[in-house]
Order: structure tokens, then sequence, then C-alpha cells
């Protein structure tokens, strides 16, 4: 029989708390094989959560540059078989041609933005330089991260589940996407953006996790001019930031944040300023 996947499962546990010992139960993410395909020729296998894997199809198409555009996917079909699902997708000649020159460079499967590349050189690949002029204030950009929170259905059951979000500045309204891998939750949500024909250039990204050089990289190819984060970012992640022209917002809590680059985008208003 074929497996269902759920995104998050219950499970046994035996608990230990102030010298006592019971059992109990837990509820956990789920983490499954999703396989990529395109024109039924697999690309690679990633462990993700079994949720919006439409828009995880196409955002880490899009990032991942196998397709320029979402319209570039004719088709994505999603099949469970017992090991996991496989998204298979369906492109043009032009695209199919150019993926299998790519995949006869691949040195193995990819497990993040930078897994499976040839050589160094190409891990510090020329990043897009993002040029929109988008501003924000610094009560909308913790509005937005108040917002989603306030979203992330899986995290609350599981307390071990990352989200990306976009913030839309015109309404104040938050797209969320979650999973267990956070370069997994911000393609989620850059498919449902392409998805619905929106550009990420016209808001802000928003994450759970820490920004290391790899999401810089998505977010860069995105369009994305903002990327806000709850923890520190890694020093290659700034350098990619100020080259690619992004504001690195980060360290972000309940009290402020930090801005690492371009922090011109970022309105402090009568903000009081300390020496």
């Amino acid at each position: 029989m074929t497996r269902l996947f759920e995104p998050v499962v219950r499970v046994a546990t035996t608990a230990f708390h102030h010298g006592e010992v019971s059992a109990g139960s837990r509820q956990v993410p789920e983490e499954t094989a999703i396989a990529l395909s395109y024109n039924r020729v697999g690309y690679a296998v990633m462990m993700a959560t079994p949720r919006d894997l439409r828009d995880f199809a196409t955002g880490f198409s899009l990032s991942e540059g196998i397709v320029d555009r979402a319209v570039d996917l004719l088709d994505c079909e999603l099949v469970t078989v017992d090991q996991g699902i496989e998204c298979r997708m369906r492109v043009g000649t032009d695209v199919a041609d150019r993926l299998a020159r790519r995949r006869r460079h691949m040195a193995g499967a990819l497990g993040c933005g930078l897994c499976g590349l040839e050589s160094l050189a190409e891990a510090t690949r020329a990043i897009p330089r993002v040029g929109s002029g988008l501003t924000i204030s610094a009560e909308a950009v913790m509005r937005g991260m108040r917002a989603m929170a306030m979203q992330q259905e899986l995290n609350r059951q599981t307390r071990a589940i990352h989200a990306a979000g976009f913030l839309d500045p015109a309404d104040g309204s938050v797209l969320v996407r979650e999973d267990v891998g956070r370069h997994n939750a911000l393609d989620k949500v850059i498919g449902a953006l392409a998805g619905a024909g929106r550009s990420a250039g016209s808001g802000v990204v928003l994450m759970t996790s820490r920004v290391s050089i790899e999401l810089i990289q998505k977010c860069a190819v995105a369009g994305a001019p903002v990327i806000v984060a709850v923890s520190v970012p890694s020093a290659h992640a700034i350098r990619a930031a100020d080259e690619a022209g992004i504001t690195l917002v980060a360290v972000a809590r309940e009290d402020g944040f930090e801005v690492f680059t371009h922090q011109t985008r970022i309105c402090f208003g009568a903000s009081r300023h300390v020496a």
C-alpha cells in the first residue's frame, strides 16, 4: 500500500521531568524524500516537509536557475510512492537541453543551494544585483515578523519547523510557508509568489532562521531587496548581501533588530539615535 505523508506526526516518548518518569507523546515534523524531475529525468532528491510541494518545485526551479519564469514549468505532477513523493515537472525543449548540459557538470545530488557543484569557482559565482528602490519603516518590519509568527501553524504544533514569509508593504499582508529546511521554506515562498504572478522585488523576505550565503543567492535571483531574519547572519552572507545590493536585517526580536547592509531602505522615522 502506498504510504500517505502528513507534515506532522505524533510519536511516543518517555518523559523525565522533575525527577519523575512517565509515558508521553509529542507531535514532530515529518521529513520526506522529495524527488524532483524534469521531463521524467531525475535531477535532485531533497528532504522536505510534505506540504506546498508545487510551490517548492516552482521556487526550487527558479532559485536554482533551472527555469527563468514560472510559466516555463508546463506542468507539475505530484506522485506519492512508498519511498517519498515525486515532483514530475514538464519543461520545453530549450529548458530540457540547457538542463541536460548542466546535469553533465553536476558531481552529485543537491541538498542545498551549493551542493553538487563542480568547483569552488561555481560556489562563489557572481550574484545578481538587486536594484529595487523599495523602502519600508522599521515598525512595518516588526509587524511583519509578528504576523509571520502568528501564521506558523506547523511550528506551533512541533516547535521544530522553519518559516519563510513575504511581507507586502502595500497592505501589510504576509504570505508564509513552512518546512523543516530553511532553504525549502524560502523556495516555497518564491514559488508561491511566482505562481500568483507577484514579484519578490515589491516586498520583504522574512526568515525564522539565520541567513547563509545560499539564502542570499536565492533572494538575489528572485529579486528580493530586503531580507529580515531572527538570527545572526554569517560573514559570507553579509558580504554577499552587500555585493548584491540587498538590505540584510537580522537579530530581529520583539524589541528591535540590526541592519547589516544597505540601511537606506529602512525608515526609522522619529526614532532616537544613541551614539
